[in-house]
């Protein structure tokens, strides 16, 4: 099994260059490793740009000169065929971890080790990467460094660990029919939640979710909803709120999505539309936003057992009029 052999290298070629990268070198290792039309879509304030240099001066070099001796640190590394378009992608998630001794994002340093979760998705076409995708939680970033911009979590974050039996990094490509099983589950999944937002149902039945779900699944959720450990916790420290305090809920699509071995995984842009009613994440609500979320998957057997979620949780909040980074900038630096 050597199908995505050389797309993994492809991207790992890139990672290693760019974790070797100095600020003044970022847009020489872009270039040299992305297509000419590429296309990267990340987080608010970032959004999406259209060329190295854009990406590199509003995404790379700010991160790299805040973050000291930066690593990325993987825990899930695959690689599998777009089933939403059909090129192959490869996928990336973990943390990125350095010293943080230089202000970012308004956020002052703490001169001490800080982690930052991310996923991100890369699209192979020619011998190039020519579309990435990657979300980071900036929020939990900001919590790490003792700057709180959220109302009390529902559920607990921390710096989440990789897979439970650490087999997530396949650099080797796994067997065809594992990741078919697996993506089949994950789509399973997806249906029946799509099924219940179209009948306008506000909760989930546990049952619903234990089709697809292991009793004692873990649910690693954005910093300002935490996670959550089996199914009752779950719901009641996400799923319900989540659903209970959101209408006009609407499934957009996604952007990727594919899978490989026991793991999967997908982004939209935006995955889903809703209104807030008022009580989610403490916030009021009645404005109609859309919602960016990655969601990567873990099977053991016939269940799900694990699921990380990034969701540009600030850019859903931009859109009902709160700027977490202004109002941030604004507290901690107040003489600016």
């Amino acid at each position: 099994m050597n199908k995505y052999q050389n797309s993994k290298k492809i991207v790992r070629d890139y990672f290693e260059a760019m974790e070797k990268a100095t600020p003044e070198t970022i847009v020489s290792v872009l270039k040299e490793h992305t297509g000419k039309d590429y296309n990267w879509k990340g987080v608010y304030p970032f959004r999406e740009q259209t060329d190295a240099e854009s990406v590199a001066e509003k995404f790379w070099i700010p991160l790299k000169t805040s973050l000291t001796k930066m690593q990325r640190r993987q825990d899930i590394f695959i690689g599998g065929t777009n089933e939403i378009s059909g090129e192959e992608w490869v996928m990336s998630m973990g943390h990125f971890m350095g010293l943080f001794d230089k202000e970012w994002m308004g956020i002052r340093p703490t001169g001490k080790m800080i982690n930052l979760r991310y996923a991100e998705f890369s699209c192979i076409e020619e011998g190039k990467i020519t579309k990435t995708g990657i979300f980071i939680d900036i929020i939990g970033f900001m919590q790490q460094a003792g700057v709180n911009p959220m109302p009390p979590s529902t559920g607990q974050y921390f710096v989440y660990p990789g897979p439970r039996n650490h087999d997530g990094l396949l650099f080797e490509d796994a067997p065809e029919q594992d990741g078919i099983d697996t993506l089949a589950l994950v789509n399973k999944m997806v249906n029946d939640l799509t099924e219940l937002n179209e009948s306008g149902a506000m909760g989930c039945p546990p049952e619903v979710l234990a089709k697809a779900w292991s009793e004692d699944m873990i649910w690693y959720g954005p910093a300002g909803i935490g996670a959550s450990y089996t199914i009752p916790r779950y719901q009641k420290q996400h799923q319900l709120p989540f659903r209970n305090n959101l209408t006009d809920k609407k499934f957009n699509g996604h952007v990727c999505r594919f899978a490989e071995g026991n793991f999967a995984c997908f982004f939209g842009w935006p995955n889903l539309s809703n209104t807030p009613l008022g009580g989610f994440l403490g916030m009021p609500g009645g404005i109609h936003a859309d919602m960016q979320v990655v969601d990567v998957y873990c099977r053991e057997g016939d269940k799900l057992t694990e699921n990380w979620v990034l969701i540009d949780l600030p850019y859903w909040l931009k859109q009902q009029g709160l700027d977490i980074f202004e109002r941030t900038q604004e507290i901690m630096n107040p003489n600016l």
